[in-house]
């Protein structure tokens, strides 16, 4: 669901753009002229004749309109997704410009040989990632498709005749037809198609409504209205446009309570929202993860475009070939950027999504993931989550809480005829009535009216009339809130004014139900005057009948999921609908200690600020309404916490767009599926631990990366520089470091294989560059110690001294070099003492290792001659050996003493 007004897509368009609001203009015309017809013209006008479609009907709609689809990710083609990976990253345009100055400025054939390696390293980081990206979402796809959105249609369908005839094969069947209410996918709707909706439907296309009952919609998307909008099926000939008429309803909004007929006016991009949306497809809001990879690629760019003209300028001036300064030059901003960067952020990515799918969790957006690591604070509904979701009526009681039947009864004629959105305490209302009592109120009571159910009354009626003609309103809902509305109680055989005292006494029979676990609905019916339409107002001087009590008990693996969240460092805080008492009993249940609690009527009159010191040690938030679960959030934000928010409701929307990661399930109402950045197929606590940690792993190998290449890069600097000034030769031909540079990122790519440590996973990670330069600017400059003793090693005992012996030197340092970042990797990659307490996974070891004999033969192979390599002498290797065991152990020193001072890096 897009998180701005379209409205203010109108304004100022041109171009493209402006092509679009000009069909939602005149999309906008036609629906107005609908909303202006009665609704029997509407409906004759967009489906003659008023019937419901057949078969063959929706089929020759679905030719001409096409599938009911906005603004639709088109898969690109091949060479289009390829080209685009090439030119949209700062870093790939900058190393193909490098290339290409390369390719046609260079002299010698090591010039076409950098120009291609340099080309091999962009075409890699592209394929590699498209590749691991489309074998994610093609894992990720097939378990979407089993999360689908419906709409309830009217149809005309084929079927058998219930007669009791039993054929030989279905070709001796004579089929009949007969009109059905049918779930049809979004997607498969058409133009004339008759439609129901109830509270927590996303509104699937462009409606005329026919009939309203209470209806209130949520427009948000399309006008930045924040308070639901009611509509009506009646004539609007005074709308001035059709965003602003009470007889229409458009994709992109979604019902909060109530009900209504419509007929299907448009679909897909013919919708209103479609004409817009078309320009808004591929566009996402920055997270947090993008920026932090953003910066820090732009870190080392500007890193790079101050380092590298100096360079240039050192060995222009000292050398006196400004060519050759300028190639070296070109062959060092190579070495510099982290052109691997865009790769292993695919490649993790799309590793941890594959892990999750394996785990049936469904990863909408890949970002996502990161996401899931680094939230420190949890915040879920209770039912379902923390209780089995599996509602039982374990009492039907009188104001006294003794057992009595007449409620039940009356609490069932409330839950079977209720049109909206059912939940479980309705089912569980209806499966504990028995069979011939339900064939009693069949035949006596009929349905005449409703009052949905919204979020603010907290209660919701049905009006019925029996066989003597008497209409009776029956309302049941929060106890609190049916006390508001009711006057008077019923005693055994008799009515009496609600009096304080015994208000008293209706509430401590209610708190006594709650405390021992149960949650308490209330029951309040009154003979009500026969008219034509029943409100909201009429819900007033009802006679308090009694409770229906239900229990959800606690899942078995709430409490240790809890405790695990806990230990990973996520506190977890309940946001629910339900009241206080109850809530703290399931708390006490699985293991939240609940000393301080807030109820919506609380938090409402609270200002932001003493909302979010509030926030900071209170467990449990009851009886919130949407709006009061966003202030929560929202409160947790200012506070510096990153939140993740768990519902599955028609309330839980809001909430679920405003937290850093919304997380739902696949029975969810379509709006919380719409509003999540992942579904669950197991609606589980323990599910979402995994998912922490697995978001954790992804980013620690993430930084992994990051943080060898930022260290390894700024250590480079100095020797170049340095090697510069000092050498009357290049220390490393451009050939030698892009090829250094592609050996040593390609050892990397297996860097999402590898595990990481406990104690990194065991609280939330987020970007921190402050970390990551205190990093470089520690362990970088101890490569570079060790570069210039390579360089004493390779003058003084190797002889390599003279522009002579330039090859010598130059095979040297390009073994030390790659043999040194490589290796070095067991040491980064860890807080522990490399292979005695952490060890790295097997492929990134045998990347390592392979690369390392790679790099070794191409020196003493005659293919070496291709890139200036000269054999080096039999003593040089004892002599490496030693330098780089130094180096390992310098490195991990440092790094010890830095996860002591500062902790983990």
């Amino acid at each position: 669901m897009l998180k701005f007004s379209i409205a203010a897509v109108l304004i100022g368009g041109n171009g493209r753009n402006g092509a679009k609001n000009e069909a939602a203009a005149r999309i906008a015309a036609e629906l107005t002229a609908l909303a202006h017809l009665s609704p029997d013209d509407a409906l004759n006008r967009l489906n003659p004749g008023g019937q419901p479609l057949n078969a063959e009907q929706v089929a020759e709609r679905l030719e001409k309109y096409g599938p009911n689809v906005v603004a639709q990710e088109k898969k690109k083609p091949f060479l289009l997704e390829i080209g685009e990976r090439f030119v949209t990253n700062p870093i790939n345009i900058l190393l193909t410009a490098l290339a290409l100055i390369t390719w046609f400025t260079g002299e010698e054939a090591s010039d076409r040989i950098g120009a291609a390696i340099m080309f091999a390293m962009v075409v890699m980081a592209v394929f590699v990632a498209y590749f691991q990206e489309a074998r994610s979402g093609n894992a990720v796809e097939q378990l979407r498709k089993m999360v689908s959105n419906t709409a309830t249609a009217k149809r005309e369908v084929e079927e058998a005749p219930n007669d009791g005839v039993v054929a030989d094969s279905d070709d001796d069947i004579e089929m009949v037809r007969a009109v059905r209410k049918v779930e049809v996918p979004i997607d498969g709707l058409v133009p004339g198609d008759i439609v129901f909706l109830s509270a927590g439907d996303m509104v699937p296309a462009d409606l005329r409504l026919i009939g309203a009952k209470d209806l209130f919609v949520n427009q948000s998307a399309l006008t930045g209205e924040s308070m639901p909008v009611e509509k009506f099926a009646a004539a609007d000939p005074n709308a001035p446009n059709a965003l602003e008429a009470k007889s229409l309803c458009f994709m992109g909004s979604n019902v909060v309570s109530g009900s209504a007929t419509a007929v299907v006016a448009a679909t897909g991009a013919n919708t209103y929202f479609g004409a817009l949306a078309g320009s808004l497809v591929g566009q996402r809001v920055q997270t947090s993860f993008d920026k932090g990879v953003s910066r820090f690629a732009w870190l080392m760019i500007r890193f790079m475009a101050v380092m590298v003209p100096v360079v240039f300028l050192i060995n222009g001036v000292t050398k006196g070939n400004w060519f050759e300064a300028f190639m070296f030059a070109v062959a060092v901003a190579v070495g510099l950027t982290p052109e691997m960067l865009p790769m292993i952020v695919a490649i993790n990515l799309a590793k941890g999504a594959l892990k999750m799918a394996k785990k049936d969790v469904i990863v909408k957006r890949l970002n996502a993931i990161q996401n899931f690591g680094a939230i420190d604070v949890l915040c879920t509904d209770k039912t379902g989550t923390l209780t089995q979701d599996k509602v039982i009526l374990e009492r039907h009681t009188d104001i006294y809480g003794d057992e009595n039947t007449r409620v039940l009864e009356y609490a069932w004629l409330n839950s079977y005829h209720q049109t909206g959105l059912r939940n479980l305490l309705d089912e569980a209302v209806l499966d504990a009535v028995d069979a011939d009592t339900v064939q009693h109120l069949h035949a006596e009571y009929t349905l005449v009216d409703e009052v949905p159910f919204d979020f603010t009354r907290r209660r919701m009626s049905v009006i019925v009339k029996d066989k003597a003609g008497k209409h009776f309103i029956i309302s049941k809902g929060a106890v609190a809130e049916m006390l508001a509305v009711c006057s008077s109680l019923a005693f055994e055989d008799d009515y009496k004014p609600l009096t304080s005292q015994h208000l008293g006494e209706v509430k401590a029979v209610a708190q006594e139900m709650n405390e021992d676990g149960f949650r308490a609905l209330a029951l309040g019916v009154r003979e009500i005057e026969v008219k034509a339409a029943y409100s909201r107002d009429d819900e007033k001087d009802l006679t308090m009948m009694g409770f229906v009590a239900f229990l959800d008990p606690p899942k078995d693996s709430a409490a240790a999921a809890i405790e695990a969240l806990s230990a990973n460092g996520v506190a977890v805080k309940i946001l629910t609908g339900d009241n206080d008492t109850v809530t703290r009993n399931v708390c006490r249940q699985v293991g939240i200690h609940v000393d301080k609690w807030l109820t919506g009527p609380a938090i409402e009159a609270m200002s932001d600020e003493e909302l979010m010191l509030a926030t900071r040690d209170t467990p449990v938030f009851a009886r919130l309404n949407p709006q009061q679960k966003v202030r929560v959030v929202e409160a947790l934000h200012r506070d510096g916490h990153v939140v993740g928010f768990m519902g599955d409701g028609i309330n839980d929307g809001p909430a679920l767009r405003a937290a850093d990661i919304g997380i739902s399930v696949d029975t969810a109402v379509d709006i919380a599926k719409e509003s999540a950045d992942i579904i669950l197929l197991e609606k589980s606590l323990l599910v979402l631990e995994e998912g922490v940690l697995e978001g954790r792993k992804v980013f620690g190998n993430i930084l992994k990366y990051i943080k060898m290449t930022a260290s390894s890069n700024f250590g480079n600097m100095f020797s170049m520089i340095g090697a510069s000034i000092l050498l009357p030769f290049l220390p490393m031909l451009p050939v030698q470091i892009l090829l250094n540079n592609l050996l040593y990122d390609f050892s990397q790519t297996a860097v999402a294989s590898d595990e990481v440590d406990q104690e990194y996973l065991a609280k939330p990670r987020q970007w921190d560059l402050k970390g990551i330069a205190r990093f470089m600017f520690g362990i970088g400059p101890i490569s570079s110690i060790f570069d210039y003793v390579t360089f004493a090693a390779l003058w003084f005992v190797i002889g390599a001294n003279t522009t002579a012996h330039a090859g010598l030197f130059q095979t040297g340092w390009f073994i030390e070099s790659l043999l040194s970042q490589t290796l070095i990797v067991h040491v980064i990659r860890t807080g522990r003492i490399p292979i005695l307490q952490s060890c790295a996974s097997l492929p990134l070891t045998v990347a390592g290792a392979v690369i390392c004999l790679v790099g070794i033969l191409l020196t003493a192979l005659p293919i070496g001659a291709w890139f200036g390599f000269s054999p080096l002498p039999t003593f040089w290797w004892p002599i490496l050996a030693a330098i780089l065991v130094a180096y390992v152990l310098l490195t991990q020193f440092v790094k010890s003493w830095m996860v002591r001072r500062y902790g983990l890096l």
